[in-house]
């Protein structure tokens, strides 16, 4: 059965920092591209980060450049979102998603298009920054 499970989200306040884990279980790891996609409330959901597991590459959002780092432990099947120098608009839940294209992963991360698609789907963990 494949699963991914966020975690690490909670309240932080502006300018602090968070990390969030994406554990992933049953599919090969390296095979994918997985993404942290984010839904503010009454908003649309947008792509923010991804990483391809096979060589680590990575992709960001304009709005999140300079602030978030996504990582991987392929040795953990778990990706990692660290979110620095966190702002209001951050507040949303971030779920993480995975699926074998890589290119539509980046598209989704790096445009504006609607998010769309993605083989697997995390539950989501809530982010909440106050000001």
């Amino acid at each position: 059965e494949v699963q991914l499970a966020e975690s690490g989200g909670g309240l932080v306040q502006a300018g602090g920092s968070l990390r969030l884990s994406c554990a992933v279980s049953g599919f090969t790891f390296d095979d994918y591209a997985i993404g942290w996609f984010r839904q503010a409330p009454g908003k649309e959901r947008e792509g923010v980060s991804c990483i391809r597991s096979s060589d680590s590459s990575t992709y960001y959002a304009d709005s999140v450049k300079g602030r978030f780092t996504i990582s991987s432990d392929n040795a953990k099947n778990t990706v990692y979102l660290e979110m620095n120098s966190l702002k209001p608009e951050d507040t949303a839940v971030y779920y993480c998603a995975a699926d074998t294209d890589i290119v539509h992963t980046i598209m989704l991360v790096t445009t504006t298009r609607p998010v769309y698609g993605m083989d697997y789907w995390g539950k989501g963990t809530l982010v909440t920054v106050s000001s």
